[in-house]
């Protein structure tokens, strides 16, 4: 069984790389920054909001290692520059639509993303706010959309033996997701599983999350219409039969697996 964590705060660093730089400036003008592997406009694909447009930033770097991860460009091999707050606030404001998704990697790993999301939030932009739930960070945000990563997300011993280790010991920090529920206006918990040896673990950790069914989306691991589709067909009928929500990956079956979606 799984039992909440004591003391399970965030506190390894992350790479400089991964960081904003502030830098300060006697103008007023913030020249704080975070490194963005990308922005783009789309309709979310997942969970309470899907089909919602919206503005995606996504933060590059991350601190779990998920062996299935669809944007490795923001973990494994994370790319991007610095951009400044005011320079995204402008950009989503922009992109005309309403809503905001700050996405990575792990977007709560930047000291920088509270800034982001009250600069956000000050402009009456609804954010969302898509992280792995393993960053206590005191962020404001409409919708904290947590994903609990299960062990079966791990990548290889042999292959990554160092991020095998770490990605074991972070990814499922039972009092740090608490805490990020308990902060957030709203909140949903959301379960990429990629197989039937992981409901166990789903059912395990909504228990001591304590959350109420209606706030868990279940859905499928998988890149393609058709890894999707075989996926529902077993999966969707068990999350109906625990009272929990089936969440497809829209995105996927609109778009493809391609970025900028």
């Amino acid at each position: 069984m799984i039992s909440p964590l004591r003391n399970s705060k965030f506190l390894h660093g992350s790479p400089p790389s991964t960081r904003g730089t502030p830098t300060g400036d006697p103008t007023g003008t913030s020249t704080t920054t975070l490194r963005i592997a990308e922005t783009f406009v789309s309709r979310q694909g997942e969970g309470s909001l899907t089909g919602t447009d919206s503005f995606f930033i996504r933060t590059s770097g991350c601190n779990l290692r998920c062996w299935f991860c669809d944007t490795p460009y923001a973990s494994w091999r994370p790319e991007g520059a610095p951009q400044s707050i005011d320079s995204l606030q402008k950009a989503a404001i922009d992109a005309k639509v309403e809503h905001v998704v700050l996405t990575g990697g792990e977007p709560l790993l930047p000291l920088e993303s509270s800034t982001l999301t009250e600069a956000l939030r000050s402009i009456g932009l609804h954010v969302t706010i898509e992280t792995a739930g393993t960053v206590d960070r005191d962020v404001q945000c409409d919708l904290m959309s947590i994903s609990p990563k299960f062990r079966s997300s791990t990548p290889d011993r042999t292959k990554h033996p160092r991020w095998h280790e770490l990605h074991q010991k972070r990814r499922m920090p039972i009092d740090t997701m608490r805490r990020l529920i308990d902060r957030s206006d709203d909140y949903q918990v959301k379960f990429v599983v990629d197989a039937p040896t992981d409901l166990e673990e789903l059912l395990e950790v909504t228990s001591a999350l304590a959350v109420p069914k209606e706030k868990v989306w279940v859905m499928p691991q998988g890149i393609t219409p058709e890894e999707l589709d075989k996926a529902s067909m077993w999966l969707s009928e068990w999350t109906d039969s625990q009272g929990f929500r089936y969440c497809d990956r829209m995105h996927i079956h609109w778009y493809g697996n391609r970025r900028g979606t």
